[in-house]
């Protein structure tokens, strides 16, 4: 009898044997760690634009490309982290992408003109995109079925920690060192999380496979979608404030833009390539209504991350430092909530734990619509916990009740769009909320330069955030969808 060869180094079997059965566990956390500092650096600008903008002398429509800039590039890059993956493997797409993170990083703080800050913020919303759909697919992988949740759970709530308490350390770093240290946060996190991964991190491709280099990246898909968002966003932003015909124009060009790339991606599945979106995926029913649950709930999320701000101090006339104190606690009870939450997605039903989030998220939206000048600070900071235990039911549930279906093959795909449709909906959210803001500021005859808060401005407020409320109840009809079929009943599989 011969003995059994030893796993090649590098390889999950090798590393499980090196650090034991609770290598997954540290696996997790190395990969935590880049993701906190990929949405750290999403979030935490924005504390910094106004400092930026007075420094480089930038009109808002300028700024807001620091922003927006992050999104687009952060949004089409998530299609690109399965090829990146079955490529070059985890280990050298991970840092790869830290290393790109680092540098946009170190290039925004060091930059003395707007367009190396731009470069820097398009560096890192790039990596980010990278990063973030690799968590969920190691989860899915490395982890049981019954302790999937738990993984999620515990994943979560150190993420959320980044955008919960990162704005007021920005807030601190800003006055007390200028805008160019926000850029630098991410520099620690960064060489931390590339010590990790040549500790933990595998350097094989999802599921156990050697890396292959023969791989080849869907660059006419890649180039559609990217067209199509761009158009898309900038069409958003165009009804907001530009010409109506500029609008129509960019508009249609992003739905000419995604036909033809949903075209394309049938015509290389039909043809045994490998696209860049797997179209086969939305023949599963509950990946299907997970997908629409993200696009809507990340519309909702990121654009009540714009409005509620504005809210605070352009209708309730509060100071930027109290904000900044009433989201603090909301957060932590956030970063509480996903963990408690991640156990129970391990046994309750998905679609009842992403329907209670999404239920108590509209409810946080609809009460915003009876608070005026004379409410109290604590009732505002009980809003805003509300919304984020609808957060932390939502997070640690939805991309796991959508995936658990997919065959393993799909699962790098599947997370890359799910996340991609999310920041899609993100993104369109913030235009959105801007424009129905803007709607109901003239049908009141309100504006928000014009002096003090009054109840006409606060009724248009109100009612962009009843809009709110209205995407999470349509979100609800879809979240009942993830529902898994009955005990006994085939399993899902995508149709032909």
């Amino acid at each position: 009898m011969t003995d059994e060869a030893p796993p090649l180094p590098g390889t999950p079997a090798a590393l499980r044997a090196r650090y034991g059965e609770n290598y997954r566990w540290l696996l997790l956390f190395a990969v935590m760690v880049g993701t906190m500092a990929s949405i750290m650096s999403s979030t935490i600008v924005n504390v910094a634009i106004p400092d930026m903008s007075h420094h480089f002398a930038l009109g808002q429509e300028r700024a807001q490309w620091v922003t927006s800039g992050f999104m687009v590039a952060t949004t089409v890059a998530m299609l690109t982290t399965p090829w990146v993956l079955a490529r070059y493997g985890y280990r050298a797409t991970y840092v790869g992408a830290t290393l790109l993170l680092l540098a946009g990083g170190v290039l925004g703080g060091l930059a003395n003109n707007f367009p190396l800050v731009l470069a820097a913020r398009v560096a890192e919303g790039l990596a980010a995109g990278v990063i973030q759909p690799i968590p969920a697919v190691i989860i899915l992988y490395a982890f049981q079925p019954h302790e999937q949740g738990r993984a999620s759970g515990i994943f979560g709530m150190g993420v959320v920690l980044a955008p919960a308490i990162g704005p007021s350390i920005g807030g601190l770093l800003v006055d007390w060192f200028g805008w160019r240290s926000i850029f630098f946060m991410v520099v620690p996190f960064c060489l931390a999380s590339l010590w990790l991964a040549y500790k933990y991190v595998p350097v094989t491709a999802p599921g156990g496979a050697q890396a292959d280099e023969g791989a080849r990246l869907d660059w006419r898909g890649l180039a559609l979608c990217t067209v199509g968002t761009l158009c898309l966003l900038n069409g958003l932003v165009a009804l907001h404030s530009g010409p109506a015909s500029e609008a129509l124009l960019l508009l249609a060009s992003a739905a000419g833009a995604w036909g033809a790339f949903v075209f394309w991606q049938r015509r290389l599945l039909g043809t045994g390539r490998k696209p860049l979106m797997d179209l086969r995926l939305f023949g599963y029913r509950q990946f299907a209504m997970g997908c629409v649950v993200a696009f809507i709930y990340g519309t909702a999320l990121f654009g009540s991350t714009y409005l509620l701000p504005v809210f605070l101090q352009l209708g309730l006339s509060l100071s930027a430092s109290h904000v900044g104190t009433l989201m603090l606690p909301a957060g932590i009870v956030l970063a509480g909530t996903i963990p408690l939450v991640g156990r129970l997605a391990d046994r309750q039903p998905t679609h009842l734990l992403v329907g209670t989030g999404l239920a108590l998220l509209a409810l946080s939206f609809g009460l915003m619509v009876f608070v005026g000048l004379g409410t109290s600070l604590w009732v505002l900071v009980a809003l805003a916990i509300l919304g984020r235990i609808g957060l932390g039911f939502i997070l640690p549930s939805l991309n796991l009740g959508a995936m658990r279906p997919l065959q393993k093959t799909l699962i790098s795909q599947g997370s890359s769009t799910i996340g991609f449709l999310r920041m899609l909906g993100g993104a369109a959210g913030v235009s959105l909320c801007g424009i129905i803001l803007e709607w109901r500021l003239g049908a009141h005859g309100a504006a928000l330069s014009e002096g003090a808060s009054n109840p006409a401005r606060l009724a248009a407020f109100g009612e962009t955030f009843l809009m709110l409320t209205l995407l999470c109840l349509l979100a609800l009809v879809a979240a009942w969808q993830l529902r898994a079929p009955p005990a006994g009943a085939a399993a899902d599989t995508p149709s032909s």
